[in-house]
């Protein structure tokens, strides 16, 4: 048997291997051991003198050395911690009420929290798991259709491999020799996208059968009001934001009153004015950060002078020359229309501020509290570890190390991480971190003997034999990878089969980064596709007896549908996955 097709036949054991449930990191190296011993063996030489065992060592070095995967333990550390510090409950019952009027109101509450949490966490399993103790129960209790209430939280426990920061885009990024930030600048629009595509499904669908998510009952989408805010509001007014406004001019009044079994004082009137104007200074905010970074800073960056130019030979350019004039017109300014849409998104983002803040009576009050002592903390150190990272500020590494002790300050603030707790998040941490190392040295492995073999030449041999356009090719990669995450997990898939297409992008003319994150988006599907549907089995661990595991299959089918949906729109519109990466970091 000629090398390749021993290379080819590797390949397709691979997969038969792993389907029949051997470990996937030392079937790799396995594999790569026994078919690299027959590649290089040679008549009358030593068993340990076979070249394979120096190339095992040589890439297991490599793996132990590279630096992009030094940040994945912190921020699996910072997603279990999360996850075993029980910050969640709360943010789950103050979003249902921010969202009680909206159809389906428990599901989208549901996917909001899974996406939210994905964000932090990133970890599929924990989400999964933690929705469906929390929110699977009370969504069959009120008469949810099984196949939405499943549906919804298999669909949405997987958005944390997506949106940043993610284990998966870091695993890719080491794989591929591709810019960590980049590809998660890249994953940014992409990731809400399909969330925002999930969110119009379930609303859809409850809009055109009602039956399928009942409306709830009025004792549930109450806003309990304490009754310091009743008293508080017949001295100063029942719109709570101008009340308090003037209860910090005029705190006299406010004196009288207790809150939680204490007298309110000053501080406590401050306070609350904080949590009402929190929408405002998370609003405000939002806009001069963007007006900041587009028009102040950039504009900082076109104008500095790089030290050292006469020292490399810039020298000084003849006027009138056309090298010299378009080089500062390309990178001055903000882009094309940016004034124009700033201008439009200000002004609607301060007329939907000004109508809130006519209306905040006593409930809406009260939720934007709950919102605030529930999400905000959290939202706060996710926001701080994605823009130190997208910014430039931090490596991945470190923003990974700064939101792993955030997440511990966090869970101790709230009084729910104890020391059996902290061993379980490091013990967990340990575990998933050995078996991602683990997978690339047996990748690294597998892939250095199949090119040796000469399985890689060969398929790209076949591939460029087909004659495929650019879109040929990339509908034929994506429905490979497609299929493949039906028996396979993202794990297997990106470290096996990713290498094997990523040489064939050059000869395409075909963005890595574009082709990365569509490769991020279509394993959302290994998650929800049959039979390996890791999501249906982790939902069905905690979800009641007579939920069966068909029923959470055919709850997740339609999401499935959404995901290719959702890739045919990135590759119509690639501006959407590459608009933020070519704007902060250049072409």
């Amino acid at each position: 048997m000629s090398d390749p097709a021993l290379g080819l036949m590797m390949l397709a054991l691979i997969v038969v291997v792993i389907m029949l449930g051997f470990p996937t990191a030392f079937t790799l190296m396995g594999l790569g051991i026994v078919f690299g011993f027959i590649a290089y063996f040679k008549s009358g030489q030593a068993f340990a003198d076979n070249l394979v065992f120096d190339l095992m060592v040589q890439r297991t070095y490599g793996a132990m050395t590279n630096d992009v995967l030094i940040s994945i333990p912190l921020f699996v550390l910072m997603g279990y911690v999360m996850e075993r510090g029980a910050l969640v409950d709360k943010m789950f019952y103050s979003i249902q009420l921010a969202f009680r009027n909206v159809p389906a109101s428990l599901a989208v509450a549901t996917l909001v929290v899974c996406t939210f949490w994905g964000i932090a966490s990133g970890l599929v399993g924990a989400v999964v798991v933690l929705m469906g103790v929390i929110a699977f129960n009370p969504m069959l209790r009120a008469g949810y259709d099984v196949r939405l209430a499943s549906g919804v939280i298999t669909a949405g426990g997987t958005l944390g491999i997506l949106i940043p920061p993610s284990v998966m885009i870091i695993v890719f990024a080491a794989v591929a020799g591709l810019s960590v930030v980049k590809l998660y600048a890249a994953a940014m629009f992409p990731g809400f996208f399909l969330s925002l595509l999930y969110l119009a499904y379930i609303v859809g669908w409850a809009l055109i059968n009602p039956k399928v998510a009942p409306k709830l009952p009025e004792e549930q989408t109450r806003v309990p009001v304490p009754d310091w805010i009743r008293a508080f509001q017949s001295h100063y007014g029942s719109n709570m934001a101008v009340g308090l406004v003037k209860a910090a001019v005029s705190p006299g009044r406010a004196r009288g009153l207790t809150v939680d079994g204490k007298p309110m004082g000053y501080g406590t009137v401050l306070l609350h004015l904080f949590y009402a104007l929190v929408p405002l200074i998370m609003t405000a905010g939002t806009f001069a950060l963007i007006w900041w970074y587009v028009v102040v800073h950039q504009q900082k960056k076109t104008l500095a002078i790089p030290s050292g130019v006469e020292e490399l030979g810039g020298g000084l350019q003849e006027l009138g020359d056309p090298a010299a004039a378009a080089e500062p017109a390309a990178a001055a300014g903000p882009p094309e229309g940016f004034y124009l849409w700033f201008g439009i998104l200000a002004a609607l983002a301060a007329l939907w501020m000004l109508r809130s803040y006519r209306k905040m009576g006593a409930e809406k009050f009260e939720v934007v509290k709950l919102l605030t002592t529930s999400i905000a903390p959290l939202g706060t150190l996710t926001v701080v570890v994605l823009v130190v990272i997208l910014f430039g500020i931090t490596t991945a590494t470190e923003s990974a190390a700064v939101g792993a002790a955030g997440a511990f300050l966090l869970a101790l603030q709230a009084g729910t991480l104890d020391w059996k707790r902290t061993k379980e998040a490091v013990f967990l941490t340990a575990k998933t971190t050995s078996m991602v190392c683990w997978l690339f040295v047996g990748s690294a492995l597998f892939s250095g003997v199949f090119a040796i073999l000469g399985g890689q030449a060969l398929l790209e041999k076949w591939v460029l034999a087909l004659d495929l356009t650019p879109l040929q090719f990339m509908i034929l990669s994506q429905a490979i990878i497609f299929i493949l995450g039906w028996p396979l997990e993202w794990t297997e898939i990106i470290v096996i089969f990713v290498p094997i297409f990523l040489p064939m992008l050059k000869h395409f003319n075909i963005d890595p980064i574009l082709w990365g994150t569509l490769v991020f988006v279509n394993l959302q599907a290994a998650f929800l596709s049959p039979p390996v549907a890791m999501s249906a089995f982790y939902l069905k661990g905690v979800a009641p007896s007579h939920v069966t595991i068909n029923q959470i299959f055919a709850g997740m089918m339609p999401y499935m549908l959404i995901v290719i949906l959702c890739m045919v729109i990135m590759y119509l519109w690639p501006g959407m996955t590459l608009w933020l990466p070519e704007f902060l970091y250049g072409n």
